[in-house]
């Protein structure tokens, strides 16, 4: 690869003292600056209920289909009524989820507005994460919340309002929930629904737990129970129907927080991750007739490679090295670090978190959020991990709120090995955060791809990429017809002469409570030319379109591109 290399201006103050300029910053934070007004709220009391510090996540998705990314975000409430908490909201504060409307097709300027209220997605509970697909196929992207209690399905009207229908499509969990996924996972066109479920705590019976200095802290998972997750199969016409046990979802589970669906070993079918918190990953192999198989274990996913259960928070897969396989990583408690599997072509996977150098770099951060993503565009994956503590042992800061850490960002050296790009990424990568959910995507369609991340007890960070036109994109947006809407679940890849097809995967899932842009992002480097781009929907068909111009964003209907060859 090419390595950048930066140029520092050099100026002369009068007394003769010398000082450099700083280079550009790889990402900026700008969030209040384009109106993305949000702090979470922990609601805590000084009781140390776990969720207080679990949560929580976002939603990157066009729910008005204008061509530009809106932001959801999940908000916590009070868990004990009647006592004042020890992190008062600032003044101005909304309660309840809040859901901002990007202004920038109708204005031409990246800003946010409030329109919560008449969209009608202000739910006010403790919110985990969100998930993001089209359930009904109408061309409207719906929005599921998963909260501590009762879960909330909205379905997207078309008309910029949303309708509640959880009890109606048969999809709400009374327990403690977190990630979630909307996948087909029997090619049927219609999505179905994953929902992580994670311990079975109840603020009556809340336990006590203490830091090693005897302080009072927030307890491990293990002082409580895990709970099974859940499948709903989506039978069309809006209603769902419960296959958990049914599809041997049921018989297997963990403390479930990250969910990843995708295609493992190679068989066209879409199969389940999931990332337990101090217990063995689970993997669902899909059989194909409705069932599914775990395999983590012998898939070599279970655990890291000395037999450890970690504390998996956060996951993301992709295929970094352009092999056509798929690698997984996990993120874990600080002392503990990152969590790397890559696969090879029979669907089996190895440990390489150090071959791939992110073993030592990750070790002392608790990372949640997390994406793979070509933040530079030179067509490798990089990495973004957010990190914020659990407990007070973790902290890098002080103060009343002591689980603050900064995130990381790694630069894909190709060669498997990745280079922490942390310190010359910019001021919003020195920032002492809480951080949770992490959802990425191109904010303002300028071909780079930004992420926005939510901070536990803290404000939203809407880190916008600066990288601007220098290297070549593309990015992609299926329009399903025999297949579901959007094409979830579908693989993507840009022909180009000379070279292997780049595949990618359309999906809305993986990092941490959170969703992601469903439009499929290529970085192209410094040529700008394509052969072509396949597509390889849900329904097992195949398509190629010829005519595809780079540094745009294209929409191929399916049924309108032609045979491959």
């Amino acid at each position: 690869m090419k390595r950048r290399i930066v140029c520092l201006a050099l100026s002369v103050l009068p007394a003769g003292l010398i000082v450099s300029s700083p280079p550009t910053p790889l990402f900026q934070e700008i969030a209040a600056q384009v109106g993305l007004n949000f702090r979470h709220f922990t609601g805590a009391t000084g009781e140390y209920f776990m969720p207080e510090i679990m949560g929580s996540g976002a939603a990157l998705f066009d729910y008005d289909n204008d061509g530009d990314l809106d932001v959801y975000l999940i908000q916590g409430t009070a868990l004990e009524h009647g006592k004042k908490p020890l992190f008062p909201p600032p003044a101005g504060w909304k309660p309840g989820n809040r859901l901002f409307r990007n202004m920038l097709s109708e204005t031409g300027k990246l800003q946010f507005v409030d329109v919560t209220e008449s969209a009608g997605v202000g739910h006010d509970g403790y919110g985990m994460g969100a998930a993001t697909g089209d359930y009904d196929n109408d061309g409207f992207l719906d929005l599921y919340v998963t909260n501590v209690g009762q879960n909330v399905l909205y379905h997207n009207n078309g008309d910029g309002t949303f309708t509640e229908r959880t009890r109606e499509a048969g999809v709400d969990d009374p327990r403690w929930s977190t990630g979630a996924a909307f996948l087909d996972y029997d090619g049927d066109g219609y999505l179905d629904l994953f929902v992580a479920n994670y311990l079975d705590f109840t603020v009556k019976g809340n336990k006590r737990c203490y830091a090693p200095t005897g302080e009072p802290d927030y307890c491990t998972p293990m002082a409580y129970k895990a709970v099974p997750s859940r499948l709903f199969h989506n039978l069309g016409h809006g209603k769902f129907m419960d296959v958990t046990d049914a599809s041997g979802i049921g018989s297997s589970y963990g403390p479930a927080l990250g969910v990843l669906c995708a295609d493992f070993n190679g068989d066209d079918r879409t199969d389940i991750f999931v990332a337990n918190d101090t217990a063995a990953n689970r993997l669902w192999l899909n059989q194909g007739d409705g069932t599914f198989r775990e395999t983590a274990l012998e898939a070599g996913v279970a655990y890291n490679a000395d037999g450890r259960a970690k504390a998996g928070m956060g996951v993301t897969g992709e295929d970094i090295d352009n092999h056509g396989r798929l690698t997984v990583l996990v993120t874990n408690l600080t002392r503990e670090g990152a969590t790397v599997f890559h696969g090879n072509d029979k669907g089996l996977f190895e440990d390489v978190t150090v071959q791939y150098g992110l073993a030592e770099p990750t070790f002392a951060f608790t990372g949640f959020g997390t994406k793979w993503l070509d933040y530079d565009n030179d067509g490798r994956p990089d990495l973004f991990i957010a990190n914020g503590a659990v407990s007070i042992v973790e902290s890098l800061r002080g103060g009343p709120y002591p689980y603050g850490q900064r995130n990381l960002l790694f630069h894909n050296e190709a060669r498997e090995k990745f280079h922490d790009a942390s310190d010359v990424a910019g001021p919003a990568f020195q920032r002492i955060d809480v951080g949770r959910g992490a959802a990425v995507g191109d904010i303002d369609n300028d071909g780079a791809v930004d992420i926005l991340v939510t901070n536990n007890n803290g404000p939203v960070r809407l880190l916008h990429n600066e990288i601007g036109p220098r290297q070549h994109w593309l990015q992609v947006r299926l329009e399903g017809v025999r297949s579901n809407r959007f094409g979830i679940g579908a693989r993507v890849a840009v022909l180009r002469d000379g070279q292997e097809p780049r595949w990618r995967r359309v999906h809305t899932d993986s990092s941490y409570l959170s969703a992601s842009d469903v439009r499929v992002h290529f970085g192209l480097g410094k040529s700008s030319d394509i052969r072509g781009v396949m597509v390889r929907w849900p329904d097992g068909s195949e398509e190629r379109w010829d005519s595809v111009q780079p540094d745009k964003v294209v929409v191929l209907r399916q049924g309108s591109g032609k045979p491959p060859r």
